[in-house]
């Protein structure tokens, strides 16, 4: 498939209810709705476990059944609607797996990518609640590929480096990241864009948590030296930019890192 040149990139913050899917659901519907009028996009990203919030006890009464998920059916409508691919953040499922659904434009359910890496420290227990997934998964949509991740995977640049490898345009973290993380998460994105030299797209959730902590709500897109294209801090809405593949394409070729990996990294203690 013909790549594209130009591509409109629209993401969507916004503070899960804690354990009301049916309430998320017709706020995640009433933003996009919204911001897809606003802007004409070719892809919108959603945050991590919209459709529960960040509670991890609270996952498996949100969990939905794949084949009958009154989210991803939700996401269908929409992407025929406004004949957009979604990229909809992450879902609990049965079998308790943290998935992102992607849906095309004709509201086709493509794949699924199952969170890779589990966060269970400072008095969080995902793993204890969450399976964890097998394989990093790009899906290509419209020629353009796009790279997978959700929250803590952003701490393993190894698999954005299989990404790279495997031809990605565009890298994806979708969270659900702790307000009194945002140095990690400014960095981590930023080194994430800059290191694979690939327009990244870092979506975050916003709002209190159950505890009374909060999501950090700083959204970005970014390009390919690590600048910041668009951004949005604490409140619920949309950040969108066009971004050009081509131009990305060209500073590759005329800065060929990857080609200076070497095929083995093996320290030597002395």
């Amino acid at each position: 498939m013909e790549k594209k040149t130009k591509v409109r990139l629209l993401a969507i913050q916004m503070g899960a209810v804690i354990a009301d899917l049916e309430a998320n659901i017709e706020k995640v519907e009433c933003l996009l709705e919204k911001e897809l009028i606003r802007y004409a996009a070719d892809f919108v990203f959603l945050p991590e476990v919209w459709t529960s919030g960040w509670d991890c006890p609270s996952f498996e009464e949100c969990a939905e059944d794949i084949n009958n998920s009154e989210s991803i059916k939700m996401l269908q409508r929409i992407a025929k609607k406004y004949c957009v691919n979604i990229i909809g953040g992450s879902i609990i499922l049965k079998g308790m797996t943290n998935s992102c659904p992607v849906i095309n434009r004709q509201g086709e359910l493509v794949c699924t990518y199952d969170k890779n890496h589990l966060f269970s420290y400072y008095g969080c227990e995902e793993g204890k609640f969450i399976t964890r997934g097998k394989n990093p998964v790009m899906v290509e949509l419209d020629g353009v590929k796009l790279g997978l991740t959700i929250c803590y995977d952003i701490r393993f640049p190894e698999i954005y480096r299989a990404y790279r490898k495997a031809g990605a345009d565009i890298l994806v973290n979708m969270a659900a990241w702790g307000a009194s993380k945002k140095i990690p998460w400014d960095s981590m994105t930023t080194s994430r864009a800059v290191e694979n030299q690939s327009y990244f797209v870092a979506l975050t959730q916003t709002g209190v948590l159950k505890d009374g902590t909060g999501n950090l709500g700083h959204s970005m897109i970014l390009d390919y030296k690590g600048d910041v294209l668009s951004e949005i801090n604490k409140i619920e809405g949309g950040i969108f930019a066009e971004v050009n593949l081509e131009e990305m394409y060209e500073f590759r070729d005329k800065c060929r890192v990857l080609e200076d990996i070497k095929d083995s990294y093996e320290v030597i203690i002395k």
